[in-house]
């Protein structure tokens, strides 16, 4: 637990200054937490210029921060939020093990589904919370991270098969940090459930705009693939059902509503395979279709989906060992 550790006083590791890490961990360090930082390419722009965060709700700047190339250079930390892409999840076995505490609580902010079981495997089930964003939000240059649009985390406590956490004390203490640095929270008793309506989003989107090369608002302008990602959500709520998950038939219509509201966006799927890297296929289509067959509902069209996407990722992997 990680309950002794006074308000306020709780340190934190981002595992990927991306868009997403960077953003959040951005914005915990500006209300004053302590934020430890591990980055790649861009290690030494930050570590002598900082983060730079242009936002639609306020641009900031952080000139100084704790930046590390190396996490074996890396304090222990209460909380370690590993926002990475899910296809650099090998990496986390040599990751974690130095930079969570023995008390401390791995938060896995990443889409997709079966996540939080690889991570189990490396620091035990005990120490392991999952985290849903819904944030529009891109790195656009070395340490700089523009902001377009919500920014809400959904946080669920992980247990062995995915069986529902409740809501635990460390849950509210992670929230309290998050709210106060305006980070919207809402507190899941099933994260199973949180993911499989995550994926209601996800999936369409993610696979449509990098399929059919679109951003959103293209995609919700047009009759023929605004139906088909309607057909999409369908499918999703087909899949959660089979693993025993209900959603509601409204939660389509919500999920198009804001849809509609966003700012026009170019999913991270579709910045990856514009990019030529590597796609979430797995993480975010995959496993869940694999979950879904396996409890026997057939879902086509994200079986189709699933198909195409996994032909245009390996084009552009083999692109990059040409």
């Amino acid at each position: 637990m990680i309950s002794t550790t006074p308000k306020g006083d709780r340190r934190y590791a981002i595992l990927g200054t991306g868009a997403l890490g960077g953003y959040y961990g951005a914005c915990l360090q500006r209300v004053g937490l302590e934020v430890h930082f591990l980055l790649h390419r861009d290690y030494q722009h930050v570590r002598e210029q900082g983060l730079v965060i242009e936002s639609a709700d306020g641009d900031f700047t952080l000139p100084v921060v704790n930046a590390y190339d190396d996490v074996a250079q890396m304090p222990a930390c209460d909380v370690v939020i590993v926002a990475l892409k899910t296809t650099q999840n090998h990496l986390l076995s040599d990751m974690l093990p130095p930079v969570v505490k023995d008390d401390g609580v791995v938060l896995v902010l990443q889409n997709g589904m079966g996540i939080e079981q690889e991570v189990a495997q490396l620091v035990g089930s005990k120490r392991v919370m999952g985290g849903l964003c819904f944030l529009c939000s891109n790195k656009v240059e070395p340490g700089h991270i523009h902001h377009l649009d919500y920014k809400q985390i959904t946080l669920g406590e992980y247990l062995p098969d995915y069986q529902p956490g409740g809501l635990t004390q460390r849950m509210r203490q992670i929230a309290d940090d998050f709210e106060r640095a305006s980070i919207p929270i809402t507190l899941a008793e099933d994260l199973l459930l949180a993911r499989w309506q995550k994926l209601v989003w996800n999936i369409p989107y993610n696979g449509l705009s990098v399929v059919l090369d679109a951003t959103t608002n293209e995609l919700m302008a047009d009759n023929s693939t605004r139906s088909l990602v309607e057909q999409l959500m369908g499918e999703v709520l087909a899949g959660a059902s089979a693993t025993g998950r209900k959603i509601s038939d409204r939660f389509i219509q919500t999920m198009l509503d804001y849809t509609e509201k966003m700012t026009p966006y170019r999913t991270s799927m579709k910045i990856d395979y514009d990019e030529r890297r590597p796609l979430e296929v797995e993480a975010i289509v995959g496993n869940p279709l694999r979950v879904a067959t396996a409890a026997g509902t057939d879902l086509p069209l994200i079986s189709m989906l699933y198909r195409q996407l996994k032909f245009l990722d390996m084009q552009n992997r083999r692109f990059n060992t040409d």
